[in-house]
């Protein structure tokens, strides 16, 4: 079911609906954004056109839906390229972005009605807990922004997902995200806290590796697991919810500015890591060196494989996933970049927004 148009606006006023809802603001990676439909897109990344912020649709109104805001019901949406097809009446929200080199999805600046910030809800739910339901995952919630304050880093660390907007329910996880050098020292801090956080360990590995092994086919439970061991994620100690940080760039980051991207073909390789100091953030960068070619859609991939310098995701699956000598399996769009910083080159992208297949990036040993 495709999304209403634009003439439907929400019920009432968002600021009004949703506490939580801003005037618009710097708007970062992972910030929504609810638009004149009564559509929420989650940003994706920090460079967009002057036409558009970039991003997927969130939740969308839909009488299928399990969520209410606005007096209305919505439906989730986990999957970035079924975005293509719940905006299907709505082509001014298609367009092709340079920076990432593909047609993607945004919403048109002018269609805008509330920013939705990662780090203002943080510092809203703290100052009025009691915008949030008395399920214990809200409790845990509570409790874990009570340390995030105490410890001076509000400024570093934000609330995204169900409760960024208040469409949480008593099945929700918790979703994070963390700014800059300071704010991944925090978020570490805080996942260290047993009070609050118990790491994925002993049974609850399968639960991880159910959860995940999905939407990364291919890699045997061990080489995920450690894989996955590296990320900031865990098990909330009152309800037993899923939590996770995704690592963001730091505000004012310009490592992307200016970046023109050019995509080739698509291409499978075993690669090895060479650097992964920019591979702690999204949008991940690693530098990379490929061994093996496995698949291409470009004839003689050998030609290109010896100038394949690097590895970028806008899939937060990957980042911090990978350390300098790993061995990965990478399966992704095979881009030439063009910027201003010593990144220009051949690269591997991993981007959320294909319809046709899955990009992987997995550890084989």
């Amino acid at each position: 079911m495709s999304a209403p148009g634009r003439s439907i606006p929400p019920s009432s006023p968002a600021s009004k609906s949703s506490p939580l809802g801003t005037a618009l603001a710097t708007i970062r990676d992972r910030d929504y954004l609810l638009d004149r439909a009564g559509v929420i897109f989650k940003v994706i990344g920090d460079v967009h056109p002057g036409t558009h912020f970039l991003g997927y649709v969130k939740y969308y109104p839909d009488a299928r839906g399990d969520r209410v805001l606005f007096g209305r019901t919505y439906r989730q949406n986990s999957v970035v390229s079924k975005a293509f097809g719940i905006l299907a009446d709505r082509p001014e929200c298609y367009l092709y972005s340079p920076a990432v080199g593909c047609v993607i999805t945004g919403v048109p600046r002018e269609d805008i009605v509330t920013h939705y910030s990662c780090r203002q809800t943080l510092a809203a739910l703290h100052q009025a807990p009691g915008l949030l339901d008395q399920t214990a995952v809200s409790e845990d919630l509570l409790a874990i922004i009570n340390w995030i304050v105490a410890a001076g880093a509000a400024d570093v660390i934000g609330v995204t997902g169900s409760f960024l907007v208040g469409a949480c329910n008593a099945r929700s996880d918790i979703d994070l995200v963390c700014y800059g050098l300071r704010g991944y020292e925090a978020a570490q801090a805080l996942f260290a806290e047993r009070a609050l956080i118990h790491p994925y360990e002993g049974e609850t590995l399968t639960r991880l590796y159910v959860r995940r092994a999905k939407y990364m086919v291919g890699g045997s439970f061990d080489a995920l697991m450690r894989q996955e061991a590296r990320k900031l994620q865990g098990l909330t100690a009152g309800a037993g919810a899923h939590i996770n940080c995704e690592p963001l760039r730091a505000d004012g980051d310009k490592t992307f500015a200016g970046v023109v991207a050019k995509e080739v073909g698509a291409i499978s390789v075993l690669a090895r890591i060479t650097d992964h100091s920019e591979g702690l953030v999204t949008p991940a960068l690693y530098g990379i060196e490929v061994d093996t070619v496995t698949e291409s859609t470009v004839d003689e991939p050998s030609v290109f494989a010896r100038r394949i310098t690097h590895l970028r995701s806008y899939l937060g699956a990957y980042t911090g996933a990978f350390r300098t000598g790993d061995v990965v399996y990478l399966s992704g769009r095979l881009v030439h970049i063009q910027g201003p910083n010593a990144h220009s080159g051949f690269g591997i992208e991993l981007t959320p927004w294909s319809a046709a297949e899955s990009f992987l990036a997995n550890l084989t040993r």
